[in-house]
């Protein structure tokens, strides 16, 4: 059985993925999870902001394993980027459009507004990008343009999952799965 601080930082993380940091109450993080509500404090004793930039640190890391499981054991780089962008849309629709990226739905909401959560979302998103740039150089890619094409994915997937959430649609998800795998094709082809 989960600790209670697992399931305070699982809560936390569905909940922020749905509702976003700020739409997050502290009352419905210790309901969703089962726990009193003493125990946040005695976990996080910096409250929600502690929380968050455990919670973000924690479930960023954890999105890199998506990685090692779509992308790494495919036969080619294009297969495994057109299955990342199939799995995404196949959680969107799974989720009625409600689970999207907690990252990307954090760092939209405190970029300006708050530096610990934007630094937390900062170094998520520069570790998928070193992770990335490394996986994509194992299918022949040169540094710069796995590099190049770690962050073409990056973007696009988090820009489809705005447009795909607020249009209810996968169709954003899937043109810029579609120009991710026109970017690998080309970088394929120029032997970078």
């Amino acid at each position: 059985m989960a600790s209670t601080k697992e399931r305070i930082m699982t809560a936390s993380a569905e909940l922020f993925r749905r509702n976003g940091y700020t739409g997050t109450g502290l009352k419905q993080i210790v309901s969703a999870a089962n726990a009193p509500f003493g125990s946040l404090y005695h976990f996080f004793p910096g409250g929600k902001e502690q929380l968050g930039e455990e919670v973000l640190r924690t479930s960023g890391m954890a999105y890199i394993g998506l990685f090692d499981l779509l992308i790494k054991p495919a036969p080619d780089l294009v297969s495994g980027i057109e299955a990342f962008f199939a799995a995404a849309a196949d959680t969107l629709e799974e989720t009625d459009y409600a689970d999207a990226c907690p990252i990307a739905t954090v760092a939209l909401e405190v970029a300006s507004t708050n530096e610990t959560l934007r630094q937390a979302t900062a170094d998520v998103f520069t570790a998928w990008i070193e992770a990335g740039t490394e996986g994509f150089a194992r299918f022949g890619l040169g540094e710069q343009a796995a590099r190049d094409l770690t962050i073409a994915v990056v973007t696009g997937l988090e820009g489809a999952f705005v447009l795909s959430r607020a249009l209810r649609s996968t169709e954003p998800l899937a043109v810029a799965g579609a120009a991710a795998v026109a970017a690998a094709r080309e970088a394929l082809a120029r032997g970078e």
